[in-house]
């Protein structure tokens, strides 16, 4: 309320008078002052980081998805030496996305960083665009099936590698920002508002999903046919075209306030705590330091209620009496003294990581889709009449179960639910909808299993290279792929909303970086994973159960065990669940039904 008395002396902000409604949540305008609920953010704000989202998708996959065909193609690398530089170069991506996460929260704020990050991309696309079309594409219509690429000189690799490193740079900076700064459109302390943020999120993942869909079937086809300059520069065009909506609502956009770096305020309570720890605290919470109320007002942050988890960090607030000593001489040290609401932030974070954690298993299962599912489906008949089908186009039906399961779920499931819990109103939590997410997982490999045990019994055993070596034909592989859209749905979207709602509002974007860096994790993990069985299943001269030849080996088994180990993880998700402690914030400015009185 104190913050509202301050800007209500001054009669009017932005010239306007104060008695028109502003938001609840601490968000401000482009000028700084608390934004006014009409005329700021909503779904007007939010449909244009949509669209945006969807087309910076578009240009980002455009290029990511057939990466690996240009590097052997146009560059001349070998199979091996492809696949590890993709590696890299998504890792890289998912590195960049907390690079991206820390400048937003601790110094530019979400704005400022998603349209940086976003220029940086769209300078990397024109760069590769042209690199390609000038200097790698020699000779001209080199780089599909059948046509060789000429040798390159390492003035024109070095430019290669630069553009596409770039482009990671950009778009990993800008990933972990733009979904939390499309949530920050919707004040979630009012009730409609609050309804919309939740809705956003699943709107967020259908328009990725719808981006990478173009990218898949349109711009891969003309690509694998050797036009990957045509590909680049529709890539290129799409990032502009992201770049100019999304700076065309900077003056709808609702922002919040960074709020310093987030290490070092993480560091002192533990090191504050650390010096305190012989300290004996008497119960209670009236010893413990608070910040003052024009501070509070200045961050823009909503005040965390205290909570009793982790009690030994409460020492680092604890105010002894040679702190008492400290401050009235002016000399409070941070590193001896945090108020509590930092102390909370820490625990915040601790309590996330056992979930974060949980949430890497499922990430293996989902990037079979880009890897084993694609080699399990070249071994399968491609073949409608005289079409063939490319294995990896099979992704298709897992972008259509995400935009099915996305409707069905926020248009029957989650009013239906509603209904049922009479108590609460709200539906599926998001904690209830991951672990749907990690059951439908392990149904999804069950599902791939069986169709590998089918596909082995219709199977030529003395196939040299396997493609279309088994006579199940591939659509045999819709089941799988459409129940890993549907469990990206439930904990994916489950995902990016825990993380936003549990984070404290300093540490937005980095709760959706820590959904991105689940990802990346994933794939280290499948990948020391095929390494760890394949050693074990190839002793005795055995073939393994990924071997060359899948005809040879048991990738059924594997898929079986991914499904053990989900099973598994889903046992530990649901004991961490129920201990998992939902973050408390206190309203920042006042409540819904005293704006009448302003």
């Amino acid at each position: 309320m104190a913050c509202l008395d301050a800007i209500h002396k001054e009669g009017k902000l932005n010239g306007e008078d104060v008695g028109e409604e502003m938001t609840l949540d601490g968000s401000v305008d482009m000028h700084g002052l608390p934004a006014i609920r009409r005329r700021s953010g909503l779904w007007v704000a939010g449909i244009v980081i949509l669209l945006n989202q969807g087309l910076a998708t578009l240009a980002f996959f455009g290029v990511g998805v057939n990466l690996v065909l240009f590097l052997t193609r146009v560059l001349q690398q070998d199979n091996a030496d492809a696949a590890n530089s993709v590696s890299k170069w998504t890792g890289t991506v998912y590195i960049f996305s907390l690079v991206g996460a820390f400048l937003s929260d601790s110094y530019w704020g979400r704005y400022k960083t998603c349209a940086i990050f976003q220029a940086i991309f769209v300078i990397g696309l024109v760069l590769l665009s042209i690199a390609s079309h000038l200097l790698l594409l020699n000779p001209r219509g080199c780089g599909d099936q059948n046509t060789k690429c000429g040798s390159h000189s390492s003035l024109e690799i070095g430019m290669f590698y630069v553009s596409i490193y770039m482009v990671a740079l950009g778009n990993g900076g800008y990933q972990p920002n733009i979904a939390t700064f499309g949530a920050d459109q919707f004040d979630e302390e009012h009730p409609k508002e609050g309804h919309s943020k939740v809705a956003f999120f699943s709107y967020f993942y259908l328009a990725l999903n719808l981006g990478s869909l173009f990218s898949n079937t349109v711009l891969g086809y003309y690509e694998n046919e050797g036009m990957w300059a045509l590909g680049f520069w529709a890539s290129t065009a799409s990032a502009f075209a992201a770049l100019v909506l999304f700076l065309a609502g900077t003056a709808r956009y609702r922002r919040f306030k960074p709020t310093g770096n987030p290490l070092s305020r993480f560091c002192q309570v533990l090191v504050a705590a650390g010096k305190k720890w012989k300290v004996e605290m008497p119960p209670g919470e009236k010893d413990l330091y608070e910040v003052n109320q024009k501070e509070k007002c200045s961050s823009g942050a909503r005040k965390i209620l205290h909570t009793d988890g982790f009690k030994f960090l409460d020492k680092a607030a604890f105010v002894t009496p040679r702190d008492l000593d400290s401050k009235q001489q002016g000399l409070h040290n941070p590193w001896r003294l945090c108020p509590i609401g930092q102390v909370e932030e820490v625990k915040c974070i601790l309590r996330l990581l056992p979930i974060w954690l949980c949430t890497i298993i499922y990430s293996v299962v989902f990037t079979q889709m880009a890897s084993l599912f694609v080699e399990q489906g070249a071994a399968m008949n491609c073949k409608i009449s005289k079409f063939q089908i490319p294995p990896a186009s099979m992704s298709s039906f897992d972008i259509a179960s995400v935009a099915v399961f996305i409707f069905f779920y926020r248009r029957v499931l989650d009013p239906l639910v509603s209904r049922i819990k009479k108590k609460n109103s709200e539906g599926l939590t998001e904690l209830q909808r991951m672990g749907i997410g990690l059951i439908i997982a392990i149904t999804a490999m069950v599902s791939a299993g069986i169709v590998e045990c089918y596909r082995l019994k219709y199977a030529r055993k003395d196939c040299a290279h396997c493609d279309g070596s088994s006579s199940l034909s591939i659509f045999w592989q819709i089941p799988q792929y459409a129940l890993i859209g549907a469990s990206e749905v439930f904990m994916y979207v489950g995902q990016l909303e825990f993380f936003n709602a549990q984070t404290p509002d300093g540490l937005k974007s980095f709760g959706s970086a820590l959904c991105m860096t689940s990802i990346s994790l994933g794939n280290y993990v499948s990948s020391l994973l095929v390494t760890i069985v394949m050693k074990v299943s190839t002793t005795d001269n055995m073939p393994g159960w990924i071997p060359g030849n899948l005809n040879r080996g048991h990738l059924d088994r594997f898929f079986f065990l991914l499904a053990a180990l989900t099973a598994v993880d889903l046992v530990v998700y649901i004991a961490c669940a129920k201990w998992y402690k939902s973050i408390k914030l206190e309203a920042k400015f006042i409540e819904e039904d005293d704006l009448s009185d302003v």
